[in-house]
């Protein structure tokens, strides 16, 4: 049977059961205490907790509220840090790479107690996830960070051989890895509609399809204009991220969008589901360029991501990829239709972390590198805190801005090329690997 190499529709999985649309529209009101600019979950949740604090507050998206990466991700509840606590110390010292471990922690905790106490139905699950390893020497490497992770920070993490590997994978792709259990998945277009609808309950404005031209100061207020009309604000909060466009000059050299791809299977038989993914967990593996993957949240599809190097349009090879990697891990998926396979952007820069900064007045709270269901509604949270001027505003990931990317005005030129040399360096390590 000859393979299938694309995908039945271009739209997200997650858009069957939440699809993405815009809101009633509305007059926008002149005069507001915060403008924020983004409506993904880190714009949103700002909004909530200004609105919350009894202000007033107008958030402006050029797209529909979460068209963007919130409802576009793989929804695993992550919170990556890029950067290693070794090169988080070179950089920042010791006290705030202790700092931003930390936070790591915080983050995710936040984010279940969040889910929890506003009662948000987003199929959340705390499954734990498995950490594939490329051969032993990655193998000792994943054992020692876990170790670390129990001691230092006391998550429940631990080591896997590959002799029980099947326990919690069903694949011979890896060789052990490793498991830490404070990470799970939820439904990311879900969980951005309900913080979409107590935001709209807190009395917050949010408009679709409204395009910020310019940001100009006027006095002790800012002047937001928009393809709609014209806003006063005390102060405006960026969250724009993957999405940053050519109205925010400042941001845009500073933040690279990368597509990252998802692919979801037909849905699978129940005994093959159990086989393949025994206790349902989120899963990564690593590779430079590895694929996260996961069940999805009824447990009978599997959904697959990984970089996509493509730029424009939407070409079949980033697809024919993806379903290579997960033949590669399940052959036994070999002649299983591909329903979806969509991309979405979301946004690396030079220091690999999110960030909360100022400029010229502005406050911006960005930067997640493909981590953002954990780390996008944290720092929008923080970034509203350090609005309201309280203490709760005090985050490690709260310094000097973002530095700019030499001779770089927008357009990722160079990324095909650094992906490609990434895909190099993952496939030595693989044959280095089998050796």
């Amino acid at each position: 049977m000859q393979q299938q190499r694309t995908a039945e529709k271009d739209t997200p999985y997650w858009w069957e059961a939440a699809p993405v649309k815009p809101l009633r529209t509305q007059p926008l009101t002149p005069r507001a205490d915060v403008v924020v600019v983004g409506a993904g979950y880190a714009g949103l949740t700002a909004a909530l907790t200004l609105a919350r604090a009894g202000r007033s507050v107008i958030v402006v998206d050029k797209m529909n509220p979460g068209e963007g990466a919130s409802s576009r991700n793989g929804g695993i509840t992550s919170g990556n840090i890029r950067p290693s606590f070794g090169q988080l110390t070179k950089r920042f010292g010791k006290e705030r790479a202790l700092a931003i471990e930390a936070e790591g922690k915080a983050a995710r905790e936040f984010t279940y107690d969040f889910i929890r106490s506003e009662d948000l139905d987003c199929d959340f699950q705390l499954t734990g996830r498995f950490y594939g390893a490329i051969g032993k020497e990655n193998y000792e490497r994943l054992a020692r960070d876990a170790d670390a992770l129990q001691k230092n920070l006391g998550i429940e993490s631990y080591a896997v051989p590959y002799a029980q590997q099947r326990e919690y994978i069903g694949t011979d792709y890896y060789r052990g890895g490793s498991v830490r259990m404070d990470i799970g998945g939820l439904h990311p277009a879900k969980y951005h509609a309900e913080i979409l609808r107590i935001t709209l309950a807190s009395g917050a404005e949010v408009h679709s399809n409204t395009t910020v031209k310019f940001i100009e100061r006027s006095g002790s207020d800012f002047t937001v204009s928009t393809s709609t009309g014209t806003i006063s604000a005390r102060q405006v909060l960026i969250c724009t991220n993957g999405y940053t466009d050519g109205s925010d000059t400042f941001l845009r050299r500073r933040l690279i969008p990368v597509r990252s791809r998802i692919i979801a299977t037909d849905v699978l038989p129940s005994e093959l589901m159990a086989q393949l993914m025994p206790r349902l967990m989120m899963c990564g593996e690593s590779k430079i360029l590895g694929f996260y993957y996961r069940p999805s949240p009824d447990g009978k599809r599997i959904l697959l991501g990984g970089r996509d190097a493509s730029q424009s349009g939407d070409p079949e090879f980033p697809t024919a990829m993806l379903r290579k990697g997960l033949m590669e891990i399940f052959p036994e998926l070999r002649n299983t239709r591909i329903t979806h396979s969509w991309f979405g952007n979301v946004a690396m820069h030079r220091d690999m972390m999110p960030r909360i900064f100022e400029h010229k007045g502005l406050t911006y709270a960005t930067g997640f590198c493909g981590s953002g269901v954990v780390w996008a509604p944290w720092i929008g949270n923080r970034a509203a805190h350090k609005l309201l001027k309280d203490d709760q505003g005090k985050s490690a990931f709260d310094f000097r801005p973002i530095p700019a990317i030499p001779l770089y005005a927008g357009k990722p030129y160079f990324m095909p090329t650094i992906i490609q040399v990434y895909r190099i360096q993952d496939r030595i390590a693989m044959a280095r690997a089998t050796r």
